[in-house]
């Protein structure tokens, strides 16, 4: 009967309970066997045959019973497969592959690493680093295959690329806008990296795609042109503004360096990376005391004055109401850039000659690239907490585990 009952919290179907062994207060010893009306599955061709050729015994982690750690010593059949006349060993489907645990403690061990970092969730399970990588990158690998391949159709999408290690490692990252998670991610950020997501979506998705929120960069551009053929490409309101504002502090930094050489004590305090918020953030979110030195700083320095002055006409180019008004208005703002002497503005300018249509197409649908930002960050703080990862295919896989469809708190596990 005790038996019985520790079977009942155990999901191993096709199994009994042979013996059960308590050494110590900290771990289970449960040996299993099959039943004799059970074959197992040759994992050769998939099918229940007879031809046993041998047993080995193995062992796995299963989920915690009573506070102790639980491990089952089960016997795996070797068969001698009429197909192509090998031997394989019998495939146990509560068991999870690549990893010697159940699948209801890879599951417990997915959970605990998509909220906390790999070292800890070892810690509270009493596993090492490895074993806790091994587990959950073999958890992870299946769930990809059995959700993100072929990756997810979207309507709308952003698209945005994020470092995932030195000296200029990129990762792609497209986003669905509707359903707020990531779908597809790969190393890289040329057009051939980006083609591959559109080629696995295949033509007839492609053409249902109705937006793609971009950064402005060609590399993608130029691929979501060749296979997004309906999509409206979209240069959102949140790039716009941090290249504009990017321009700005290359201003700032020109005109800091030349107070350092004329020894400028006032432009220096008024210049330096500290206040440098000041210039970057909207003039309705500065307080008091930051709107007292803005005013302070643009009567002293002119090219600072006209540079904010470029920024904040650039930005009102969304406050308009139609496209019509943009466009002119548009136009004329390139015009004061070329003529400002401000080689960060002039270089906007000049790339706006190409993309000013996608700046237009905010007035048509007002899609955002912001939330591949929000994922960003989230990745990068992925990323600190880790130190760093060495297998990108693990990291990439974390990624969608904490910002994709593999996130165990929005769906549920298989």
């Amino acid at each position: 009967m005790r038996h019985n009952n520790i079977r009942g919290l155990l999901r191993i179907p096709g199994y009994k309970i042979k013996e059960v062994s308590e050494k110590n207060e900290a771990a289970i010893h449960i040996r299993i066997e099959p039943y004799k009306r059970h074959e197992g599955i040759c994992s050769g061709c998939g099918k229940q045959h007879k031809g046993l050729h041998s047993v080995r015994e193995m062992v796995a982690e299963d989920v915690r019973l009573g506070g102790r750690r639980a491990f089952l010593y089960i016997p795996k059949r070797r068969y001698k497969c009429p197909k192509d006349g090998r031997i394989h060993t019998e495939t146990i489907e509560w068991i999870e592959l690549g990893a010697r645990v159940t699948k209801a403690f890879g599951r417990e061990v997915n959970r605990l690493t998509s909220i906390t970092t790999n070292q800890e969730a070892g810690w509270f399970l009493g596993l090492n680093d490895e074993q806790v990588y091994r587990i959950d990158k073999a958890m992870l690998e299946r769930l990809f295959e059995e959700r993100l391949i072929p990756p997810p159709a979207s309507t709308n999408i952003s698209v945005d690329e994020v470092a995932w290690k030195k000296h200029h490692r990129y990762l792609t990252n497209v986003v669905d806008v509707d359903e707020k998670v990531i779908t597809w991610n790969d190393k890289g950020r040329k057009a051939e990296v980006l083609d591959r997501y559109y080629e696995s979506l295949g033509k007839e998705n492609c053409e249902k795609i109705q937006s793609v929120a971009l950064d402005g960069a060609r590399t993608y551009i130029s691929s979501t042109v060749n296979h997004a053929v309906n999509a409206s490409i979209v240069l959102d309101r949140f790039h716009a503004t941090q290249k504009a504002s990017q321009a700005l502090d290359q201003v700032r930094k020109s005109e800091l360096a030349k107070a350092r050489e004329n020894k400028d004590e006032e432009l220096i305090a008024l210049t330096n990376c500290k206040q440098r918020f000041i210039l970057l953030k909207n003039k309705k979110n500065l307080s008091d005391a930051q709107a007292t030195t803005l005013k302070k700083l643009c009567e002293i320095n002119q090219p600072i004055y006209k540079a904010m002055l470029l920024k904040e006409s650039f930005l009102g180019v969304y406050d308009l109401k139609d496209e019509d008004e943009a466009i002119g208005y548009m136009y004329g703002w390139m015009d004061e850039a070329l003529q400002s002497g401000f080689p960060s503005f002039i270089e906007i300018a000049w790339s706006m000659v190409d993309k000013i249509e996608y700046v237009l197409n905010w007035f048509k649908d007002k899609r955002s690239s912001a939330i591949s930002e929000g994922f960003n960050n989230k990745i990068k703080r992925l990323k600190r907490m880790a130190y760093g990862y060495r297998d990108i295919e693990y990291f990439k896989l974390k990624i969608h585990q904490h910002c994709g469809y593999l996130n165990p708190r929005r769906f549920q596990l298989n």
